[in-house]
């Protein structure tokens, strides 16, 4: 039996909430994750349609890139299209979980994924942004050191890089007096006690602070651990926003207008030059509204900054230093999918997995 919960577990390793930035809502929007999951159905955008869709495909799941609510709601009456989808998802048992800027941010995420599409070498991260983590320092009975250590590694502790259960020990010595109304595990009632302990160190990600404090205090076995956690910044290269490489070959731009508007079904494109013939090879991109990385692009010396959603007066006050190419919103996220797909197939190869077929791209171009 898999669980959604299992299936969340499997997104959030390959794209931790802790990555999202602070305006956003990923995660669980909708529903019970608890459950076992009966099939999973991927879309960028969540209408009633793809609730519907759900329905007769037999998932009780959905997994979209943009977060069905993005702003608190104050009422569900179905008088907006976002009240009447949760109430539609929550009448049919149906769990919502969005991953939205935490994909973007991380590493392999959605600019990687438009980058592999097209298929750029030397692909690196345009913007990179420190990682937020916390450090959990804890005293534990030396004799309970390994049993407290198993609990925080379950639970999702202690993981750097492609290396997990790491810690840092050092051993001392802890001294407490119980006082009337204690219940102490060692030592007695109004007495100094000394008993050898053992300090962990662990970091974790921010977002599952919760979850390891308590699997942590669920097998220490003091009435009252002494145990802190402080946030720290982790400088790391490979996550941030957006991407950077490099094209095979120099070739005219008209040809990679046109690879561009062929990879990503783009009937029309939009462009801040006409002279579409001269040679470019180094390509920088954000999936979604990236004009806030332009400048980056720039610093960084790439010919072409490929985005969506770019204003009148960046294709104006940028004209002569960078080509600007707005592929549309839909056109560059629409590859969320296929990394959702590939990093749950590879987890649960027969699991029931299905790209929306009713999902359309919301701007039509006439």
């Amino acid at each position: 039996m898999i669980t959604i919960s299992q299936v969340i577990s499997t997104i959030e390793a390959f794209a931790p909430l802790s990555l999202q930035e602070d305006y956003d809502n990923s995660g669980l929007q909708v529903g019970d994750k608890s459950v076992e999951c009966t099939g999973a159905l991927l879309c960028v955008d969540v209408t009633p349609a793809i609730v519907d869709e759900a329905i007769d495909k037999g998932c009780n799941l959905i997994i979209s890139h943009h977060p069905l609510i993005f702003k608190g709601l104050k009422r569900l009456t179905g008088n907006t299209l976002v009240e009447q989808t949760v109430l539609k998802a929550i009448k049919a048992g149906i769990a919502i979980y969005s991953c939205h800027t935490s994909v973007d941010n991380a590493l392999h995420g959605v600019s990687w994924e438009m980058a592999r599409w097209l298929g750029l070498i030397d692909v690196r991260t345009l913007d990179p942004k420190n990682e937020r983590l916390l450090k959990l320092s804890v005293y534990v009975p030396t004799n309970h050191c390994d049993m407290v250590k198993a609990a925080l590694f379950n639970a999702g502790a202690g993981c750097i890089g492609t290396y997990d259960c790491c810690c840092f020990e050092v051993d001392g010595r802890g001294s407490f007096r119980a006082n009337d109304g204690a219940n102490p595990y060692v030592g007695a009632l109004g007495e100094v006690h000394i008993e050898p302990e053992t300090r962990i160190e662990v970091i974790l990600p921010l977002n599952k602070m919760k979850e390891i404090e308590d699997a942590m205090l669920f097998v220490h076995p003091y009435e009252e651990p002494a145990y802190e956690f402080v946030e720290v910044q982790k400088a790391n290269s490979k996550i941030g926003s957006g991407v950077i490489g490099e094209l095979r070959e120099r070739i005219p731009l008209s040809a990679l207008i046109f690879h561009i508007k062929s990879t990503f079904g783009s009937p029309v494109v939009r462009c801040n030059t006409s002279d579409t013939e001269q040679s470019v090879s180094r390509i920088a991109m954000c999936g979604g509204s990236g004009s806030f990385l332009i400048k980056s692009a720039i610093a960084q010396r790439a010919e072409v900054f490929l985005t969506s959603d770019v204003k009148y007066h960046d294709f104006v006050d940028y004209k002569n230093d960078i080509i600007i190419i707005d592929i549309g919103h839909f056109e560059g996220e629409q590859c969320t999918k296929t990394i959702f797909c590939r990093i749950i197939q590879e987890k649960f190869p027969n699991f029931a997995l299905y790209y929306s077929e009713l999902e359309q791209n919301p701007i039509n171009y006439l």
